[in-house]
């Protein structure tokens, strides 16, 4: 099957200016948590793990294409209930600036989402755990966003780890007018780079599985006519 070529090319991500060094950075902030907060996070999470002993983390977005843990499985499926949306803001660490920020991608109420799910090593759970909490949890939180799940593989059901969008949370915009969404995606950067790259291999490593998703492919075709007209402009 021949696959669908992205009008946001590596050309135009490239035209985003990239992050200056001098703000939105992570090290030196006072809201880190200490090891033992994660420590104490991270069991709290095990506490709800099944009885298998199996944990699974279900990656939707950049834990596909870079998951920085250690797996011994991975299999597509679906978890119901939750869809991808452009619903996080404004981002101001790891792809976004306090002068350019970003809106990520979460899981939102609704629908469905087809991705990718890795069963953790048994020896090294918490060790592997850490590491995904830490990453989505980067500064002091409230309530944490990770939270089981059921996900549908064709292997049958398993319960894994969703990073959810928590409604509640100052973080959450809701109803972001699309144009919105289509400027921060295309003018944002940070340390770990720009949201329009993030956008482009997010929708790469889903079509190497087969996962077409029709929200993301518009968002790229917005993203790139954005960036192209500032090309025109300059």
């Amino acid at each position: 099957m021949r696959r669908r070529r992205m009008r946001l090319t590596e050309d135009l991500v490239a035209r985003v200016p990239p992050h200056s060094g001098e703000s939105g950075r992570l090290a030196g902030r006072s809201d880190l948590p200490s090891d033992g907060e994660y420590a104490a996070a991270v069991a709290a999470l095990l506490a709800g793990a099944p009885p298998s002993g199996e944990v699974w983390v279900f990656g939707f977005g950049s834990l596909i294409w870079n998951p920085g843990f250690d797996y011994v499985e991975e299999r597509l499926g679906t978890v119901h209930g939750w869809r991808r949306s452009f619903c996080i803001g404004w981002v101001r660490l790891y792809r976004g600036t306090p002068e350019r920020p970003g809106i990520m991608l979460g899981l939102d109420r609704g629908g469905s989402c087809r991705g990718v799910a890795f069963r953790l090593p048994r020896e090294a759970v918490t060790k592997n755990l850490d590491s995904v909490f830490r990453r989505e949890h980067p500064v002091r939180w409230e309530t944490p966003h990770m939270h089981w799940v059921t996900v549908a593989t064709e292997e049958g059901p398993v319960r894994a780890l969703i990073v959810r969008t928590d409604r509640s949370h100052p973080a959450y915009l809701p109803d972001l007018a699309e144009d919105v969404v289509v400027e921060a995606l295309a003018t944002a950067a940070g340390e770990r780079g720009s949201m329009a790259e993030y956008l482009r291999s997010t929708i790469e490593h889903l079509e190497a599985r087969g996962i077409h998703d029709r929200y993301l492919w518009r968002m790229q075709e917005r993203v790139a006519e954005r960036l192209e007209r500032d090309g025109d402009s300059g």
